[in-house]
């Protein structure tokens, strides 16, 4: 487990620096952010308070199925579950298939540092 590099850019920023990687045309430095949202708002929504606790929760008792987590969270497995799967889609948590076919949450880090930039532009997007 390790530390999470994540960044705030917006979405035509985002794309730009996408299709530059993709063309050859820019190199991401080993230290850029791996993860991107489009606004202070966005990360602030999906690493809220609440949502920070159920990642501890996660990495401490490691619950072997979402029902499992359900009752240690005492949250409803359907909000559980959306909430989980947009975390996934950060790459914040992930969800795996047992054998069983139980869906069993897991966190690959055990810090999440913010990089933002003063400026309107990504710091790592080519000119």
């Amino acid at each position: 487990m390790g530390t999470l590099k994540v960044g705030i850019a917006n979405y035509d920023d985002m794309k730009a620096r996408t299709l530059a990687i993709a063309n050859g045309q820019f190199r991401p430095k080993r230290n850029d952010p791996k993860v991107w949202f489009t606004s202070m708002e966005s990360f602030a929504k999906v690493l809220s308070d609440k949502n920070r606790v159920l990642l501890d929760l996660i990495n401490e008792k490691k619950p072997g199925s979402m029902a499992e987590l359900a009752e240690l969270s005492g949250r409803a497995k359907s909000n559980l579950s959306r909430t989980l799967h947009t975390m996934e889609r950060y790459g914040l948590v992930e969800l795996t298939e047992d054998a069983g076919g139980k869906i069993v949450p897991h966190v690959p880090y055990t810090d999440i540092v913010l990089d933002v930039a003063i400026g309107a532009r990504m710091p790592t997007q080519p000119s």
